[in-house]
């Protein structure tokens, strides 16, 4: 018997070889690649996007800013050139979503240790009160990091233009009230071309999202290590 398998050893080896090559093969393709889309404006809802820009397709990328953080410094689009980059709309004085916002970004600034590279980026929705003193005396009282999360203030208005025109976040109560803004709990997940690739709940660390659009900071992070180490 021994004999007789020797014979057809060959012919066994490939014979596994090639029924395990097969059978990857299968669970390869069964098995879908994982992907992030390029939100357009087109892709967001109407409440969130100011009508000027809801005829963009995939062309659309978040515009030129400046803007002063908590250590009086000015940042612009050139700080985030080539960058991942997580940012969020809030307010120091905001008593309901914004603390919890502020904490679960901070657990994701902690949870970012391994990729140094990636930002965040918040805005002040009431610029006129967050000045950089009163920024940086809430950085340093929620433990942000300042080598890699900037808190910005500045022109209101240019605020909510960006808000509503590029990061696609904030909704208005009416249309001629675009500088009347209603901030979100959303965290925008932004690429190294400046391009949104996903919206989270700030205020969800790992609860399942009811909306399909709209993912928990679990998957924030698993979202930003992909986009890390698969966008050259």
């Amino acid at each position: 018997m021994l004999h007789y398998l020797k014979s057809y050893k060959t012919f066994i080896i490939v014979f596994l070889i090639l029924s395990l090559g097969i059978f990857f093969g299968i669970y390869a393709l069964q098995t879908p690649e994982k992907m992030l889309p390029i939100y357009s404006p087109r892709d967001i809802n109407p409440e969130l996007v100011d009508s000027t820009v809801q005829h963009i397709g995939n062309d659309h990328k978040i515009a030129d800013f400046a803007f002063t953080n908590q250590n009086g410094k000015l940042i612009t689009q050139k700080d985030y050139e080539n960058t991942i980059y997580v940012a969020d709309f809030f307010f120091t004085t905001c008593p309901t979503i914004c603390p919890k916002m502020t904490d679960n970004m901070v657990w994701l600034q902690n949870q970012l240790e391994k990729y140094p590279n990636v930002k965040l980026l918040s805005f002040s929705v009431t610029p006129d009160i967050d000045t950089p003193q009163i920024l940086k005396k809430y950085a340093v009282e929620k433990g942000v990091d300042d080598t890699r999360w900037n808190l910005v203030t500045g022109d209101k208005s240019a605020i909510y233009y960006l808000a509503r025109k590029s990061y696609l976040a904030v909704k208005t109560g009416k249309p001629e009230e675009m500088y009347d803004m209603v901030h979100t709990e959303n965290f925008i997940l932004v690429d190294k071309n400046k391009r949104i690739r996903g919206f989270y709940d700030g205020t969800n660390l790992d609860q399942p999202s009811e909306d399909d659009t709209t993912k928990n900071m679990q998957q924030l992070l698993a979202d930003i290590i992909w986009l890390s180490e698969n966008q050259k």
